[in-house]
């Protein structure tokens, strides 16, 4: 568990040093007392009996807070400390909130008065006991312990409850879900973990999941979502993990009854970014802080360390940095790969952008498989040694690691790759991603045929019997090696242009304010499309936004464009599906050209809806109409 520090808090004469000390040698906590941080200046005041300001005070706090911040970072400890306001106590756990608990002594003016006038030598006098009383604001996220209990009876009601509560909640426990449990149990969190009960098919999953994962023994189960619940800390800070769309509205409208102000929920699966939208208002409303965030490395990302890019509450972020930021992968120069991207549903947007960059990234992949296979000149495991010769440039990627373990895998004499049927499934992000780009108005034709790639692979019935009727035959032809390198290059140059153009358009329209070179690096590590290419990126995208525009990237692209040509007409000419490569070729050629055709189009539209046009020889933006009929 991380080090942790326990205020103990209440009136002066309420018992907080004795019970300081009582938990101190149960724990092997240090215990230290608050009056010791006061300002000579306090304490000469209480003892001519007059009462402290909040101006006298703050310095106190503050002292107490900075020795708190500092010993935390090697230790747990116990300050006795009244802390009798909430601003009081905010100021006591600014920047450690996390890693505080707070203890009520709770009793009545008249025993606390009694107790007072048996102290002897003490600079604070009965007479200001009322004044303590009168300010007193009653926490609501704090262990209540009755004074009228005996010391060692309230320092074990203390320590039974200590354990009961615990730091983090997650609900669902698919893949993802028990993944990231194991990693933040693993980091020393305490966790309380939920999974829904369905008679024969889901029982006593959480339980039994804890029971086989040592670094979960500190973890509790539940199948009962309001014990769940009363289970963690207060603020709460639960992580749902669940497919996107009905399951987790359904599971915030359950919880939201036993939530409180101020609660964190954290909506982690592949949620839509505008489904997101919503609940951020609806939450916001409810006074729960909301985060919408993507974690991007799948299974095993989730246990050793994804990429994670969260969106929403600031306050929200603030409070959960340190679980979500502890977990992540990390950079070369080891800074968590976790950031906040920005407000609403920036996190999830960015998300669903990642995955589109990936539906292309595998597609471009499959087709230099593809069009090495049409040749007939290499089996996968001769293909898979090229793909290798490739780990020491630029091109080297996650992805492209993984192709090549699968391209090496055999089952008996046979390539594995070859028994897997042609038919490529999609969870929805891919789409979500075209879909948003239409609505900004930014061309991602990348992104798109690598989707519709994808849906047209699942014709397989069909494409077999359009493959029986037209009878067309790939004609065996050889290939220069670098030149179908180059052409990939280029052509993931062309696809991370379009998803990071796409990410600064809805950063703009949405006021997000989202740090492209930030995303660009906590895309480095941890996440699917990790890459050399996006190593580089996170830098040079810091003196320009536009990818084709920075100087490395056009010296690439001027030197290897006709390469991406070359391969465009070589898969056209050996009749070879190569969209992802011919829409990077199709984006580059009409990126750079002048002079395109829009101006047909525009007199087109002209012509038949009178829509109007403007001219190249009128620069103040003028509209044109023309009675284009000729007698």
């Amino acid at each position: 568990m991380p080090n942790q520090v326990i205020y103990i808090m209440g009136v002066s004469g309420s018992g907080k040093t004795s019970i300081g000390q009582l938990l101190a040698a149960k724990t092997g906590y240090a215990f230290y007392d608050a009056d010791q941080f006061h300002p000579q200046s306090n304490i000469n005041k209480m003892k001519a009996g007059l009462p402290l300001t909040d101006e006298d005070r703050w310095p106190w706090l503050v002292n107490i807070n900075n020795f708190a911040t500092e010993k935390i970072i090697s230790t747990s400890i116990i300050i006795g400390c009244s802390a009798l306001k909430q601003v009081y106590r905010d100021l006591l756990s600014k920047e450690i909130e996390q890693h505080c608990k707070w203890i009520f002594l709770k009793g009545n003016y008249e025993t606390i008065l009694g107790r007072m006038e048996k102290r002897a030598d003490h600079y604070m006098p009965t007479s200001l006991l009322q004044s303590q009383f009168d300010i007193l604001e009653v926490p609501t996220n704090a262990i209540e312990a009755d004074i009228k209990l005996l010391p060692v009876q309230i320092v074990e009601y203390i320590i039974s409850k200590l354990n009961v509560m615990q730091e983090f909640g997650i609900i669902g426990l698919g893949v993802m879900g028990k993944s990231l449990s194991r990693n933040l149990a693993g980091k020393g969190f305490s966790l309380s973990l939920y999974n829904r009960y369905v008679p024969v098919t889901e029982v006593k999953i959480a339980e039994n999941f804890i029971a086989t994962h040592t670094e979960l023994s500190k973890a509790k189960g539940f199948e009962d979502l309001a014990q769940f619940v009363s289970s963690l800390q207060t603020p709460r800070k639960i992580l749902i993990m669940l497919p996107a769309g009905n399951a987790v509205d359904d599971t915030i409208a359950l919880l939201l009854p036993h939530l409180s102000v101020n609660d964190i929920l954290i909506d982690a699966g592949n949620s839509y970014y505008k489904d997101t939208e919503k609940r951020t208002k609806q939450l916001k409303d409810a006074g729960i802080l909301f985060l919408g965030i993507g974690v991007s490395g799948g299974e095993e990302g989730a246990l050793k360390g994804p990429s994670i890019m969260a969106g929403g509450s600031k306050e929200g972020y603030d409070k959960v940095k340190n679980y979500l930021e502890s977990i992540a992968a990390k950079d070369s120069n080891q800074n968590s790969c976790c950031a906040n991207m920005g407000d609403n549903a920036a996190g999830h947007f960015v998300k669903m952008v990642h995955n589109g960059l990936e539906y292309a990234e595998m597609q471009l992949l499959a087709e230099v498989v593809s069009i090495l296979r049409s040749t007939g000149s290499y089996n996968p495991g001769e293909i898979a040694l090229l793909l290798k010769e490739q780990f020491a440039t630029n091109l080297n990627s996650y992805l492209l690691e993984i192709t090549i373990e699968i391209l090496q895998k055999k089952e008996g004499e046979k390539w594995l790759i070859d028994l897997i049927l042609d038919k490529a499934g999609n969870k929805g992000t891919g789409s979500w991603a075209t879909i948003a780009a239409c609505e900004l108005g930014v061309p991602v034709p990348t992104l798109t045929a690598a989707l519709f790639a994808r849906y047209q692979s699942e014709f397989l019935t069909e494409r077999k019997q359009a493959a029986a009727i037209y009878s067309i035959q790939q004609q065996s032809s050889s290939i220069d090696i670098n030149t179908l390198f180059n052409a990939y290059g280029i052509a993931r140059i062309v696809n991370h242009h379009q998803g990071f153009h796409l990410v600064e358009a809805a950063s703009e329209t949405n006021q997000w304010n989202i740090d492209l070179p930030e995303l660009a690096r906590i895309w480095t590590n941890g996440c699917i499309i990790r890459s050399q290419l996006m190593a580089t990126l996170s830098n040079s995208l810091k003196n320009n936004k536009r990818i084709l525009f920075q100087p490395e990237m056009v010296k690439e692209v001027a030197t290897h464009s006709s390469a991406l040509k070359n391969i465009v007409v070589f898969a056209t000419e050996n009749h070879i599906a190569a969209p992802c490569f011919t829409s990077a070729a199709h984006y580059l050629f009409s990126y750079t050209q002048e002079q395109s055709g829009a101006n047909i189009i525009q007199a087109q539209r002209d012509y038949f809806g009178a829509h109007t046009y403007q001219r190249k020889d009128d620069a103040s933006g003028k509209k044109y109409h023309t009675n284009w009929i000729t007698e």
